[in-house]
């Protein structure tokens, strides 16, 4: 009977104990600032982003996310419900975009203020002001890039048109015309100075036979040199499309330049995630497993020997009834 009462005080005891500690946690974690609800609608993918995700103005972790859902008021669109802390300057000119903590993958809001305006967005109780949100920089990437990839793709295929077997059998006869042309002046030539000279006999020139010559010639050049003109255009065309594109592509703040500096970002986020975060964690990992470890030993001494929580881990002598009990023996 005195062993059922001594683990019925301690079970009491680890509930009471077990008690204090949830409370202590909740007082501990308890939210205590004052935060202004805020709504984020977008067309924009929200990948990565999840709720109690951070909420940060220029960098600064200002609050949280609360829900995300689809807009009812924007069918399509996604609405980001996010709370912020009253001391943030939120103006009616603040945007937000959608920011990506490293390579894990995890997203979070990112809040920021172009300064053209200085009236404070004040949100109403059930009716919270909207932030529009901008797309972020991986989105501006991938959309120069695709654009990029279209226009390069779309010169590359006239290049190809250009150089196709047919076009390539349209340069060679515009030359081949443009020698027959040249040959077909200095004949022109050669009949001139004869006529100029006056030659009779069998090999003078015919004046009649001269002409139409001449016509001929200058039919055959006009038509060489409008063969020739018109694949000249294409290929400047072709060119200058290819050209541009190629500037677009090397230019300060362009694609390869954007892709370059996300480039560089990534990889020394990388290296500031091996260096100090993952160490941490496997840290952190490593006593959580060494707690977990203990509080397994100390439930399972608990289990076998409730009393224990009162009379410490020592021998308890046998009680009255058990086996090995001695009574006491009176003093004389």
């Amino acid at each position: 009977m005195e062993n059922k009462s001594h683990a019925l005080a301690a079970g009491a005891f680890v509930l009471l104990v077990s008690a204090l500690l949830v409370a202590l946690a909740m007082w501990l974690t308890r939210d205590v600032a004052l935060r202004t609800a805020y709504e984020i609608s977008t067309r924009e993918p929200v990948t990565g982003l999840q709720v109690q995700a951070a909420v940060r103005f220029r960098g600064i972790p200002v609050g949280k996310v609360l829900a995300i859902e689809f807009d009812p008021k924007i069918p399509g669109n996604v609405m980001v419900s996010i709370s912020v802390d009253d001391s943030t300057p939120i103006t009616e000119s603040t945007f937000a975009t959608l920011g990506f903590q490293g390579v894990t993958g995890l997203s979070f809001v990112q809040l920021d203020d172009t300064g053209a305006s200085s009236v404070v967005l004040e949100s109403k109780d059930g009716d919270p002001a909207r932030i529009p949100m901008r797309p972020g920089l991986f989105s501006k990437l991938t959309d120069q890039g695709a654009s990029a990839m279209a226009q390069l793709e779309e010169t590359t295929r006239r290049l190809n048109i250009l150089l196709a077997p047919e076009q390539q059998k349209v340069l060679l006869d515009a030359v081949h015309n443009i020698g027959q042309a040249a040959g077909n002046i200095n004949q022109l030539s050669l009949h001139m100075d004869q006529l100029l000279q006056g030659q009779g006999g069998p090999g003078s020139v015919s004046v009649p036979q001269l002409a139409q010559d001449i016509s001929a010639t200058l039919k055959a050049l006009q038509a060489t040199s409008a063969e020739a003109s018109r694949t000249a255009l294409e290929g400047s065309k072709a060119a200058s499309e290819l050209s541009r594109v190629a500037l677009r592509l090397r230019q300060s703040g362009g694609s390869l330049d954007k892709l370059d500096q996300g480039a560089d970002a990534m990889t020394l986020t990388g290296k500031n995630l091996n260096a100090s975060t993952l160490p941490r964690v496997s840290r952190a990992a490593d006593d959580v497993a060494g707690a977990a470890r203990r509080v397994e030993r100390t439930a399972g001494n608990l289990n076998e020997n409730p009393q224990t929580l009162l009379y410490g881990t020592g021998t308890v002598p046998p009680g009255p009834g058990e086996p090995g009990f001695v009574a006491p023996q009176g003093t004389k």
